[in-house]
Formats: structure tokens, sequence, C-alpha cells
């Protein structure tokens, strides 16, 4: 009981600030093709360039080098088209900085950990909050090897972030190193060149708030006719004037559709981006803006006619719908996808799932609650170990990209979303909610006791659900013990105060020696789950 984490007050997750669609281009031909191919690649190259001259300026890059580095691009290009490789090659270098960081803090937990086991003598038995020492002789040597390769490892990248230096590879580092392994990837040299050289192409321009539909560089007309401004030494290949070059294909936004043509009527900044899925052979064009942020509705009016808890699992969400007071109605809902496969395939089905947990909260007017979920840290092999079916299982749940997709599909249907902290929501749920909730006609899981667990946080109930005393201490006077603590007094998460002091019939409730311990609520002593084991009714309503 002692020991509990503060637990993070629940809040309604801001809406989504920008806005992507995408389209096909259709019937393009092959002097289409021709000509995206050559603007991708000069771009591609100006692009490449300019990264290797904004890594080398480090810490020390300033605006006035900034602006040298536009001014160099634009001979070669416009201007316009330079303002976006440097304004893309910038974004590059400061994500690159991110995640520097976190592979520093990634190895800085992994040689504590194995300091802090090392320290511990051969076979010691860890606890939930730390862990033991190492098994065998064996591994415990095995394990100082590798606390040096992460000491070198951890002092590298430290003196790297310190002098600046990024690593950064234009076409995607996976890519590159397929090179080494074409037969493993089941691709000729030449099909890698093709992936290669579509992945370092640059096609992207930025959009202009009062420039003609939006964008000066990459057109888009009001009936899906698309021009491209034509990088200066490919002039000559244009086939409208002022240097443009007009596609013959056109698009159709089936998607916000209408909100892309209001933008594009009123000349308002509309991004674009062109790019080739060489494995389909097709070509896209993808316009995104940014919109104003969703302004979301109070804590209080998402609570008011309850919500639908939400537990997230590798291959299914467990939901289950609760009413104001925090009461399970109805059955429990699953929403299953299968992960395996392209990404494509994975994205689709965490789409599917999404869409009827939405549809089915949208038939009720809920809220949805959710856990906030962060797997970065827990992933590490020295904290799990021997635990790969753990490990691959929690790196196999989409937390960022399911939460991503949820906030903005709710968005659009008005749903409101409830992030609630994950701190024992699933072992409370089973131990608290699990049992009293199956019956002969329905088994309920973990999972789903879980989302239960998970729409009380966000209704600002307690989860937990305390044993109640023998029928001697259900007198008026002294009330009843398993009523839950309110919303607003503190601490509610946690046991209940000990007070020291003789416990009599005399002593009102949650005073005397055994208050703070909820099964020693026996004159006897004994602990109550070795008589009888029961809870109070699931109308909780206080």
């Amino acid at each position: 009981m002692g020991g509990l984490r503060e637990v993070a007050v629940p809040f309604v997750v801001p809406g989504p600030s920008g806005v992507a669609v995408r389209d096909r281009l259709k019937h393009l031909t092959a002097e289409d093709e021709k000509v995206l191919r050559l603007v991708g690649d000069h771009l591609g190259a100006l692009a490449s360039r300019d990264l290797k001259a904004r890594c080398a300026a480090g810490l020390d890059h300033a605006t006035e080098q900034w602006a040298e580095r536009k001014r160099g691009l634009t001979e070669e290009s416009s201007s316009r088209w330079a303002g976006s490789i440097t304004k893309t090659t910038h974004d590059q270098w400061a994500l690159a900085r991110r995640g520097q960081l976190t592979h520093i803090q990634s190895l800085e937990a992994g040689v504590a950990t194995i300091t802090h086991r090392l320290s511990l003598p051969v076979g010691e038995k860890g606890s939930k909050k730390a862990p033991g020492g190492y098994r065998t002789r064996q591994e415990w040597f095995a394990k100082t090897r590798r606390l040096h390769v992460l000491a070198d490892r951890l002092e590298a990248a430290r003196a790297d972030r310190e002098a600046g230096r990024v690593c950064v590879v234009r076409g995607g580092k996976r890519l590159l190193n397929t090179r080494h392994h074409l037969d493993a990837a089941q691709l000729t040299e030449e099909q890698w060149r093709t992936r290669w050289q579509a992945g370092r192409r640059f096609l992207q321009a930025d959009g202009e708030s009062g420039k003609r539909f939006g964008n000066e560089t990459i057109r888009v007309a009001l009936d899906g006719e698309i021009s491209i401004k034509l990088p200066a030494p490919l002039a000559y290949l244009a086939n409208a004037p002022h240097g443009r070059y007009v596609l013959a294909a056109r698009v159709v936004f089936a998607h916000r559709g209408e909100q892309w043509r209001d933008r594009v009527t009123a000349n308002r900044a509309v991004a674009y981006r062109i790019h080739e899925d060489v494995l389909r052979g097709r070509w896209y064009l993808t316009a995104s803006w940014t919109i104003p942020p969703v302004k979301t509705v109070p804590l209080a009016t998402a609570r008011a006619g309850g919500l639908i808890g939400v537990d997230t699992n590798a291959d299914h969400l467990a939901a289950w719908r609760l009413d104001p007071h925090g009461n399970p109605v109805g059955q429990p809902l699953r929403f299953d996808y299968d992960l395996t496969g392209t990404a494509a395939h994975r994205d689709t089905q965490v789409r599917h799932a999404l869409i009827r947990l939405l549809h089915w909260a949208q038939r009720h007017g809920l809220a949805i609650a959710v856990e906030d979920l962060d797997f970065q840290a827990e992933k590490t092999r020295e904290k799990h170990g021997r635990r790969k079916k753990f490990r691959k299982l929690i790196s196999g749940m989409p937390v960022s990209r399911l939460c991503a997709r949820l906030v903005s599909m709710a968005a659009e249907l008005g749903i409101p979303v409830v992030a609630v902290d994950p701190a024992y929501t699933s072992k409370w749920g089973a131990q608290h909610w699990q049992k009293p909730l199956t019956s002969n006609n329905r088994k309920t899981t973990r999972h789903d006791a879980a989302a239960v667990a998970i729409g009380r946080r966000a209704l600002g109930h307690p989860i937990r659900r305390r044993t109640a005393p023998p029928p001697a201490h259900r007198s008026d006077e002294q009330g009843h013990r398993t009523v839950q603590a309110r919303p607003v007094a503190p601490g509610r998460e946690g046991p209940r105060p000990r007070i020291p002091g003789p416990r009599t019939r005399s002593v009102r409730t949650g005073r005397g020696a055994n208050a703070g311990n909820q099964d020693a609520q026996h004159r006897s002593g004994r602990p109550a789950e070795h008589e009888f084991w029961q809870q109070d009714s699931l109308s909780l309503s206080l």
C-alpha cells in the first residue's frame, strides 16, 4: 500500500494544429514523370549540399549564415525553392538533435541499471522498484564488458552533442544500410538505386498567404491543375509562361476537399509535397496547412454524461462505457487490429479500429478516456533483461501513432479525449473490478477491467474498492467503511491514514491502530481475505 507514486491529474487532450491530405497524380505522361524526376534530383542535390553546410556549422549557426546559404541556393533554383530547402534542412538538424538527446538518455539509463546490478551479490533477488543481482558469474562478467561498451558510447555521444555534431541521412539510414544486404532484402542493385534516388528527391514548397492559390512554387488551381515553377537551370523544360511546367494530371481531394478549396479561393497558405511511390509506381501530391487550435471542452463537461474507458493493447482496444458515477454500463467491446505486415497495412488496421470506437462514442454522445502512455524509456534490454517477449510486446504497441490518429479523428467528430495517468490501472483494475464484473454469462478479462479503471480515473473517482468490514462494525454510529472518498479529497488513491491508538467500538471509522491497513479489519487481527472475500456493491456514487 505504501510507496505509491503520485498520480497525475486527468486532462482533456488539445486538438491537432495542422491538416494534411493526399491525392494520387493520375494520367501523368512520360514527359511529366521525366520532368518531375529531373527537378527532384536537382533540388535534392541542393538540399544535400545545404544539409552538409548546416551540420558543419553546428552550434555556431546564426541568422547571417542562414541568409548566406539561402543566397547560394537561390542562384541555382529560385528564392522560394531556396527558402523551402533551408527551412527543411534546419528542421532535419533540429530533429537529429532531439534524437541525439534521447539516445544519450537511453545510454545513461542502461549504464545506471548495469552499475546497480553489478554492485549487488550474484543471485540476489530484486524488488518491484529495483532489479536484483545477476544470476550467474558468467552473466555478471558479460555485463561488466557491456558496461564498458555503453560507457564508451555515452562518452562519444556526449562529446558529439557538446560539439553540435549530428548524423543525418537523406533518404533514410535503414535504406542506406540495405545496400549492403540486398540478398536479404530481395532487391537488385538497380531496384535499390531507384528507391534511393526517390527517397532523396526534393519536391516540396511552403505556402504563402496572399499569393495566388496560396503557393507560388507548386500551384494547384481550383480545377485541380498543377503547375511547378522550374529552377533556373531547368527553365528550358517549361511548357507554360514564366518558366512554369503544367502537369497533365488533375487532383481532387476527396477528404477535406471543401476546406482546401476555401483556403485556395481565399489565397491562404497551403504547402505541397510531391513524391513517388516506387513500389506501386505511383506519384502522390500532399497538401498541408495549419489550423487554429481546436477549443477543448472543460473536463467537467467531458465527464457530465459519463464516458468510455479504453485500454490499449498490442492487438486490440478494450472499451467499456461508464456512467457519471463510475459504474460500468452494458457490455464491454473489443476492437481488434492486426499489426503484422507492411506499415501501410498496420496504419489501416489502426484507423479501422479507431473509427469503430469513435462511431460507438458518437452514437452515445460520450467522451473517450485513454492512458497517457509513453514506452520510450521502457524498451531497453537492460531494464527487462531476458523478458524478450515483453519487450517485443511493448515495442509492437502503436502508442504514438494510435494517440495521434485518435486525437485528429476525434476532433473531426467533436468527441473529447481525456488522458489519464497510466499508473496502476491494469493492476488495480484486475484486483478490484475483474471478479465483481464476471458472471456466468460474461467473462471479464484483465483488459476490460483496466478499461473500467481508466474510465473511473478520468471521471475523478478512485479505482480501488475497499473490502467490506465484518457485520459487527456496520452500525450506523460507526458508519460504513466501504464508502469511497469524494473526487475532491486529496490522496484518494492512497491508503487511509494510520493513527496509532486502541481500536474499540467507541472509536469512529478511520481511527485506531489498523486504520491504514484495509485487510486488518477483524478484531482477531487476521487479514480479511483469509476468512472470506467480499466487496461492496457496484453502485458507488460517492
